[in-house]
């Protein structure tokens, strides 16, 4: 039995190791003094110093933000209602249509949604003259797309385990349906939707593909730049920045996972 245990915990740590090494590795070396990133010459906190006067990458990376703050709001408003529709209107005609199309960009590969939506900006504007060019706007459209897939299961998921006997004895008591929703059915499932934010959120700031398809000049997201860097050599400052992002990233991560758990405990 111990060498099972033992086993066990060996596989547990080469698990975390090929998983969290690549990304300790990058948080070490950005606090390298040497501009070389593969040799190590002390340490040193220069290259973060560095990275705020970088007007490049701090463009970027406010234009990211922008651009999930508002992915993650349409897409929760999106997604809720599809979650709502799907779990409350099961018996409607068309329904399983709805649900597949509403799944299906879970499965779409990213170039493939990212070359439709250029498609389909590029139509909508020689119909309509609506979106003028590409930029931050198509972005924003465009990852709407694949994030309300992923917030409509995860609200999805949290409705399916509400009692309808709550909503319905409040109907009985004479509530209009939409006030129904909005003071029994939004805050049960208020942490599923904080959930579902931080996750299109992070997809937002995390996407390379389609805002590369769907983004036009004065337009450049922080992956684009970050990948564009790269090709060059990887520099210091990228570290630094991408310790910030993990820092970022495992913040939003940590404070859904406390929402999700709060929400199970209830």
């Amino acid at each position: 039995m111990k060498r099972f245990k033992g086993l066990r915990l060996a596989c547990l740590l080469l698990g975390f190791g090929f998983l969290y090494l690549p990304i300790l590795s990058v948080i070490v070396y950005s606090f390298n003094e040497s501009r070389l990133v593969t040799v190590w010459s002390g340490w040193s906190t220069k290259w973060y110093g560095a990275l705020l006067e970088n007007q490049q990458l701090l463009g970027a990376a406010w234009l990211s933000v922008k651009i999930g703050a508002l992915t993650a709001t349409l897409a929760v408003v999106l997604g809720t209602l599809a979650a709502y529709s799907l779990v409350r209107f099961k018996h409607l005609k068309g329904q399983p249509q709805f649900e597949l199309s509403t799944a299906a960009p879970l499965v779409m590969p990213e170039i493939i949604i990212g070359l439709a939506s250029l498609l389909l900006f590029v139509s909508m504007e020689k119909l309509f003259g609506w979106p003028a060019g590409r930029g931050q706007t198509t972005i924003v459209i465009a990852h709407t797309v694949f994030a309300m897939a992923y917030v409509t299961v995860v609200v999805r998921s949290r409705l399916a385990h509400v009692d309808s006997s709550i909503e319905e004895a409040a109907l009985d008591l004479g509530a209009r349906p939409v006030t129904v929703f909005f003071t029994v059915t939004l805050p049960t499932i208020a942490p599923a939707i904080i959930a579902g934010w931080l996750l299109a959120f992070t997809l937002s700031i995390d996407d390379l593909v389609v805002a590369s398809f769907t983004s036009g000049p004065g337009s450049t997201t922080l992956p684009m730049v970050v990948y564009s860097s790269v090709r060059l050599g990887v520099s210091p400052e990228i570290n630094a920045l991408a310790t910030v992002m993990i820092t970022l990233v495992s913040v939003l991560v940590l404070i859904a996972g406390l929402v999700l758990a709060r929400s199970r405990e209830k």
